[in-house]
């Protein structure tokens, strides 16, 4: 997916695909997000936000749930065979995004089941509750061009500063810094970066689409009210 151009492009974040979760396609994108029932805080502590980015690396494979638990038992995470590339992830108070390609087939709902259930069932755990965590079944959008995923990876990636809870490059529970470190730890970044000649020209990128995020938030929040 090479692409020159990298100018803001208007691409709804809330569009919903058509496409059946079971009918994903291997080796296509998409975007991913899900929030708490009622818009409710759903990581209320640091220690919940580092359990879902830990699960994202954990879950991503394709052995089954149990034999993960076991593997952690063990002190060993499995990083093999993964069901999806994960290009960019944000956890704000109460909804994450994601930014997937999927490598199996079914990847990512099976990823998604994972990760949804193994969270509900830590989180109800911890504080003491029962039923549902998350307003239904995650949504998602079919990245179908290559000047949407450039736009959806700064969507994703500064979608804290987009809801004005703190500035990407410093959040830590964004991918964004680890964009702008050149560290590798959880996310295949080289599909977004390698379309640009340096750091600088991603980041004066994802500055303009952050603008350009907060300022049709603003409007579609308008139109709401």
């Amino acid at each position: 997916m090479k692409e020159e151009n990298h100018e803001s492009v208007e691409v709804s974040p809330r569009q919903e695909s058509c496409i059946k979760p079971e009918s994903f396609i291997t080796g296509e994108f998409y975007h991913i997000f899900n929030r708490g029932v009622e818009k409710k805080t759903i990581f209320p502590q640091e220690s919940d936000y580092w359990r879902l980015i830990k699960s994202l690396k954990e879950f991503n494979t394709t052995e089954p749930a149990y034999k993960i638990s076991r593997l952690n038992e063990k002190g060993i995470t499995s990083d093999t065979n993964p069901l999806v590339d994960i290009i960019a992830y944000c956890v704000n108070p109460n909804h994450f995004h994601l930014l997937l390609k999927q490598k199996e087939e079914k990847g990512v709902t099976e990823f998604m089941r994972k990760l949804g259930t193994g969270y509900t069932m830590y989180f109800n755990k911890r504080y003491e509750r029962s039923g549902v965590l998350f307003q239904g079944k995650f949504k998602f959008t079919h990245i179908e061009r290559n000047e949407q995923l450039l736009y959806m990876s700064v969507y994703v990636n500064c979608n804290s500063e987009v809801h004005g809870i703190a500035k990407a490059e410093s959040y830590r529970w964004c991918s964004m810094p680890e964009y702008l470190s050149g560290e590798k730890l959880l996310c295949k970044k080289d599909i977004i970066l390698d379309q640009f000649k340096d750091i600088d020209e991603f980041k004066s990128f994802a500055k303009e689409n952050t603008v350009f995020a907060e300022e049709r938030k603003k409007w579609e929040n308008a139109i709401i009210e």
